[in-house]
């Protein structure tokens, strides 16, 4: 049974009001414009959709699949951009160059990221720890943003040594960031272990004078409303939680407005989805073998729980077309209700692992000496 709705709260991203307060966690390679729009249409347009990470370096350089990742549904409004920098000067012309051609109504900075390419170029999770590098960037983006709303997204820290985040929370309120979310885990601990929702009560109580939003170990629609009521949070976001599963976001609205009407999809219905998820994947690329092949990586989630042999999942994966797609999915046991048990942890859940950073990165977190413009990457997304 869904538990009651938290009040109803008002959470405002700049001038654009999220209803109910439920966000869509930038994922490299997943979050991209055919997964957002399953989201909405799960969801009837409510909360905010985020794209996959962009890289500044590459925004700014017209990378043509950084170009193509910032391509917006005409459907998607307000569009959001998440960007990803290490240096304060590309990140500044990046959310200028957004600002002068139109091209979202809302920048994310990721400082969240633990994956060693972007750690190991001293970005994502690990910056945070250079507490000048980290205000240098924040003033660059907020002062070319314009009218746009600049937002942030952060983990605790490096290690559980390392935390940054109460000091973090502090430079975007004084920098002018409209809101804060902060994932309940380090750096080291990827997505392992049990996310810290205290951390996110911690700083709502640190910087109350702007949005924070948590996440981290949003399974189902009660983990929403439990961790806001917990943490006092002002709203959630969902990463790896929707992840085969879209229609998580409506399970969202419906807990949040109080009706408690929640989505258990026949495996019927998942298989509809998985080939309309396929086919927007094609039409978005421009190619449906590109599409189907990008797709492959969604089927172990869709069909986590139902009864598919390992064969017929083998073969699942390996599809190149529509056509192919579509006749393995209609030789699986359709009339499979929603399985026990389907709603629980999905996507990575390695934990406890070595942080790669830059030679001597902790040694001083005011000694920012060995980042330049060279450390940025030159691709977007996953």
């Amino acid at each position: 049974m869904t538990t009651l709705a938290p009040s109803p709260q008002l959470l405002r991203i700049g001038p654009h009001t999220v209803q109910p307060p439920v966000v869509l966690a930038p994922m490299a390679g997943i979050t991209n414009a055919p997964f957002r729009t399953l989201c909405r249409e799960f969801s009837g347009g409510k909360g905010l959709f985020v794209s996959e990470m962009i890289t500044t370096r590459a925004l700014v350089e017209r990378n043509e699949k950084t170009m193509q990742l910032i391509r917006f549904d005409a459907s998607e409004t307000p569009r959001s951009i998440q960007l990803y920098g290490v240096d304060p000067v590309t990140v500044g012309k990046a959310v200028r160059m957004i600002v002068d051609e139109d091209l979202a109504d809302h920048i994310d900075l990721n400082f969240g990221c633990p994956v060693p390419k972007v750690t190991r170029k001293g970005g994502g999770s690990a910056l945070p720890y250079k507490r000048p590098l980290l205000r240098a960037i924040l003033q660059q983006a907020v002062s070319n943003a314009g009218d746009l709303p600049v937002t942030i997204k952060m983990r605790k820290g490096i290690d559980d040594d390392h935390l940054t985040y109460l000091d973090a929370g502090r430079i975007a309120v004084e920098e002018g960031v409209t809101a804060v979310a902060l994932h309940g885990r380090t750096a080291a601990q990827h997505y392992g272990g049990t996310a810290d929702w205290d951390a996110i009560a911690r700083l709502k109580e640190h910087v109350p004078e702007i949005p924070v939003l948590g996440n981290g170990d949003i399974w189902c629609a009660d983990d929403a409303l439990r961790m806001m009521r917990e943490t006092g949070c002002d709203g959630v976001v969902v990463g790896r939680g929707c992840l085969g599963r879209p229609w998580l976001f409506g399970d969202l609205v419906s807990a949040f407005e109080g009706t408690g009407v929640r989505q258990t999809p026949s495996l019927r219905t998942v298989a509809d989805v998985m080939l309309r998820h396929a086919t927007l994947l094609g039409e978005w690329i421009g190619d449906e073998t590109r599409g189907v092949i990008d797709f492959r990586k969604h089927v172990a989630w869709y069909l986590k729980g139902f009864a598919v042999g390992s064969e017929m999942r083998r073969n699942l994966a390996v599809t190149s077309s529509l056509e192919e797609l579509g006749s393995q999915l209609h030789e699986l046991r359709l009339d499979q209700p929603w399985p026990d048990g389907a709603d629980g942890p999905r996507g990575r859940t390695s934990g406890n692992n070595r942080v790669v950073l830059p030679d001597g990165w902790l040694k001083d977190p005011y000694d920012c000496a060995g980042v330049s413009a060279d450390a940025e990457l030159d691709t977007s997304g996953g």
